[in-house]
């Protein structure tokens, strides 16, 4: 099984000019779980969904992470820096509502947009937080254009 060190330096690689490296690392973490290792599997997940090229495996696997996420205990994420798992819901909801914004169902992208908005109180005021909510706003603002177009 593999520990957190060994996702975060996945992460890392994939984050970095190593995205192809990253993602075989992130797919041998995936290989090393089991079905009841859902924090690791939510955040590998959350990851491998950034590597795909097809637009239908990125949204899979988002929703794959945002499914694992239910099964999270409050502090199951604080080795990561996310003291409690509601920290990671606005960026899973971004994620998807992104992905189904591009793929065209703007329905399903307002509902995960709405769902990541009711969760931003648990975002800390820093960089990471930042981002997302800039995230949110853009995406709000694109699906505002798009049901005006």
């Amino acid at each position: 099984m593999s520990d957190w060190t060994t996702i975060t330096t996945a992460i890392g690689a994939t984050l970095s000019a190593e995205k192809d490296r990253g993602r075989q690392l992130l797919l041998e973490c995936w290989n090393e779980t089991v079905p009841t290792d859902h924090a690791h599997r939510c955040v590998l997940a959350h990851y491998l969904a950034d590597t795909e090229t097809e637009l239908a495996k990125e949204i899979a696997w988002d929703e794959f992470a945002l499914r694992e996420h239910g099964f999270l205990k409050d502090d199951e994420l604080a080795p990561l820096g996310i003291p409690s798992v509601n920290g990671l819901r606005p960026s899973l909801h971004l994620n998807l509502a992104d992905g189904y914004h591009r793929m065209g169902d703007n329905a399903l992208a307002r509902e995960h947009l709405t769902e990541g908005q009711t969760v931003l109180w648990a975002l800390k005021d820093d960089g990471y937080g930042k981002m997302i909510r800039a995230g949110l706003d853009n995406l709000a603002q694109r699906l505002t254009t798009a049901t005006n177009a």
